[in-house]
């Protein structure tokens, strides 16, 4: 695990998180870092906005005031990090930076973990979570891009059409 680098949370002022990730990038690249600090990201999610009847998207930091660091924890890398301008700290209790466990990089969304769909257009396929959990339906489309599939679940006598994530369903 440690080969790869864990994920570090990077305190920052706010309205800096950019300027940091920056910053973090032109310093691995100057000094030939690719193989300690891998990757830096401000998570930004997309929110739609109506303002005077117009649907607007903007992006929005998710942690303002934070900074995710890809990295292999040592001295060097440490001291780079830390004192780059605009970081205030790692996040971690005293002077020891924690990594992100396993299970929280996968709750942030920061790395998208390929997810395959075993199955085919007319497949039948059972849901395994969510509001349609247990119920049985055939597969009508595919999107690989989005991992969503259009399943026909018959429910109250009739079909309806049901968009579901690759992960909510398994084969049968």
């Amino acid at each position: 695990m440690e080969e790869r680098g864990r994920w570090y949370v990077v305190h920052t002022y706010s309205g800096y998180e950019n300027k940091v990730k920056a910053n973090i990038e032109k310093i691995v690249e100057n000094r030939n870092m690719q193989d300690v600090i891998f990757e830096v990201k401000v998570p930004i999610e997309e929110q739609v906005e109506i303002k005077n009847g117009k649907k607007k998207i903007t992006q929005k930091k998710v942690f303002p005031g934070y900074v995710l660091v890809k990295m292999q924890m040592t001295d060097e890398s440490w001291y780079v990090v830390r004192n780059t301008r605009g970081v205030t700290g790692f996040v971690g209790p005293g002077s020891k930076p924690v990594p992100l466990t396993d299970a929280e990089v996968k709750a942030l969304g920061v790395e998208k973990t390929p997810v395959k769909l075993d199955a085919n257009v007319r497949d039948h396929v059972r849901v395994i979570s969510g509001p349609f959990e247990n119920f049985v339906g055939i597969i009508q489309e595919i999107n690989h891009e989005k991992h969503k599939i259009k399943v026909l679940i018959s429910m109250f006598g009739r079909e309806t059409p049901v968009e579901l994530e690759f992960v909510q369903v398994e084969r049968i």
